[in-house]
């Protein structure tokens, strides 16, 4: 067969070598992938909002003056509040966010459970309550009525850039102005991006009686908190009274639940009456009341539950017991060491979990009013020291802090701490750790590699140079990739023609890289190899293949392919491959 083109050796080399390294070139220059910032809509966007009436409302918190509830100086698992009784409906809500710096009382001891809340003063809750929300727009200056020495003034320009509060026509914010319970749930809706599914009008008529009451502007975002379970009615759990304004314990409990509802507390146990209340549900609904079933109810405790599971501890846990446990949240244990959490979950450490998870066990059921400082012991036969601090309202165990007390169950009662207790005869740093394999050596011959799947199609060879070989000419080829490792795969071809040409390269297989060469951002994956070229022809011959290509996923059936391959024959034969593979 004849070329177009009759090139030395040398040349030819070269020019293999030359369209590898183009091919390649992705590896080092890649065009730069655009970033952009999605934006939350502001609640000043609300649709249908009444002249006169703010379309939502607040967000963060500064220190409060002395007539006005402020941030206890330290959590604490419970709170003494005089006119809080441990019965009255909305208590678990209060002594939780007491417990957690979100409010606290007066400085005679009461918390005024009824007196309305000011929008300056649900600004400052909210942002106690979410401190760490995302900036959604830029204040302009401030309310004309809002000075900037106003004691909320901070947590209301906070409340209006994280979308919780807009004001009212002609700059005022109307710091001092009792705020209406509809009003302070569209601002959480909002806030925190809570939408309804489904028909809204019908979701709030199925659930209240008084829904004709919402404001136009509301109806949208009170719907999505209803289908959020923030709503709390008390006492008729299907009168929401939108207009009325909100009350402190009112505040306490949708706020509860707003935090509930992103996991920060565990939901309100549903066999306390405050369940009842709560609009949609009754908070950590569970089959069970025992201490693992409140535990796998509540979205604070999944890593507690799995572990109680794995050491087999489930079953004794259900027993009558009582039991006082000290549950670390999942946030504890995310704390520990890394890979702490996959040693303890090995058989070969079984034994240390089983000693880890009995130390937060103690026999009998201890309320928080009942604890002492002192050492007590736990199911482990190991002591834990209890420091009780009234003053100012700390319990902690160990080193860790309860930060949610007195979780009521049939069998004891749980306290929520926020370290994991490891007793003293258990070494985390001395887990044994198991053999993991290496997945970038593990040989699984059809496995994908970092550049993609593995798969078999067919390609156009268009031959570019060379001597007799049909890589040399165009002809139909067969290609494939079969991934070994990682960043292994071997690539077996064939070329089809009078001398049939079958490549079998090894390659190193290289992460997808973002090129933008028409305006639209796709990833190549490039690989490199080398391996034998056979010549099927009467006088075979076997040589020395180079190649290097591109991967381009078509989607999670296909892969588009382009390569080429410079087979060290006779002479140097260069072809280029252009075809599409279907993914195994």
């Amino acid at each position: 067969m004849s070329s177009l083109f009759r090139w030395s050796s040398a040349s030819t080399s070269l020019l293999a070598l030359g369209m590898t390294a183009a091919i390649l070139s992705p590896i080092v220059i890649s065009a730069p992938a655009s970033s952009q910032e999605t934006v939350p809509t502001t609640p000043s966007d609300t649709p249908g909002a009444t002249p006169g009436t703010p379309s939502d409302t607040p967000g963060a918190t500064p220190a409060a003056p002395s007539n006005t509830p402020g941030a206890a100086p330290a959590p604490t698992s419970t709170v003494n509040l005089s006119d809080v009784a441990s019965d009255y409906w909305a208590s678990p809500f209060i002594q939780v966010l007491a417990a957690n710096n979100v409010i606290a009382g007066f400085p005679d001891g009461t918390f005024r459970p009824n007196q309305p809340v000011t929008r300056a003063e649900f600004a400052a809750l909210l942002q106690k309550a979410f401190p760490t929300q995302n900036t959604v727009r830029q204040s302009s200056g401030g309310f004309s009525d809002v000075p900037s020495g106003y004691w909320a003034a901070a947590a209301i320009q906070r409340a209006y850039e994280t979308g919780f509060l807009a004001g009212y026509p002609g700059n005022v914010f109307r710091p001092n102005q009792e705020i209406p319970k509809v009003q302070a749930l569209v601002s959480i809706a909002n806030g925190l991006g809570f939408t309804s599914s489904g028909n809204a009008s019908e979701i709030l008529s199925t659930n209240y009686t008084d829904a004709s009451a919402i404001p136009n502007y509301a109806v949208n975002s009170v719907a999505a908190a209803t289908q959020s379970n923030i709503v709390v009615n008390y006492p008729d759990v299907r009168q929401l009274n939108p207009q009325q304004a909100l009350t402190r314990a009112e505040a306490a409990a949708i706020l509860y639940q707003a935090l509930a509802k992103q996991g920060r507390v565990q939901p309100i146990a549903s066999n306390l009456p405050a369940a009842s209340y709560v609009v949609g549900g009754t908070g950590g609904t569970q089959a069970g009341n025992d201490i693992v079933s409140l535990a796998a109810s509540s979205t604070s405790f999944t890593t507690l539950t799995s572990l109680i599971k794995t050491a087999g501890l489930a079953e004794t846990l259900q027993q009558p017991g009582p039991y006082t446990v000290f549950a670390p949240t999942d946030e504890a244990f995310a704390a520990l060491p890394a890979a702490t959490l996959q040693q303890l979950q090995q058989p070969e450490n079984r034994e240390a979990l089983v000693k880890i998870l009995r130390y937060h066990v103690v026999p009998g059921s201890v309320t928080a009013s009942q604890l002492t400082s002192g050492e007590l012991k736990t199911f482990e036969d190991k002591p834990v020291n209890i420091q009780v601090d009234r003053a100012s309202n700390q319990v902690a165990v160990n080193n860790a802090r309860v930060i949610q007390a007195d979780v009521p169950a049939s069998n004891g009662v749980i306290h929520a701490i926020n370290q994991v207790l490891v007793p003293p005869d258990v070494k985390l740093s001395q887990l044994s750790q198991p053999s993991q394999p290496n997945p970038d050596t593990t040989v699984d011959a059809g496995r994908g590699t970092r550049g993609g799947s593995s798969y078999i199609g067919v390609a156009g060879n268009i031959g570019l140079t060379g001597g007799d070989s049909s890589l040399s000419e165009g002809n139909i080829a067969v290609i494939s990739k079969i991934g070994l490792t990682r960043i292994i795969s071997v690539r077996p071809s064939a070329v089809f023609g009078d001398s049939t040409v079958v490549l079998v390269p090894l390659t190193l297989d290289f992460a997808p890289r973002p090129v933008n060469p028409t305006g639209q951002v796709f990833p190549v994956s490039p690989y490199a190899g080398a391996g034998v070229a056979i010549k099927t022809n009467d006088d075979a011959q076997v040589g020395l293949l180079l190649t290097g290509g591109v991967d381009i996923p078509l989607g999670s059936r296909f892969t588009l392919n382009g390569a080429a391959s410079a087979a060290f024959l006779d002479e140097t034969d260069l072809g280029l491959q252009l075809g599409v593979g279907f993914n195994f």
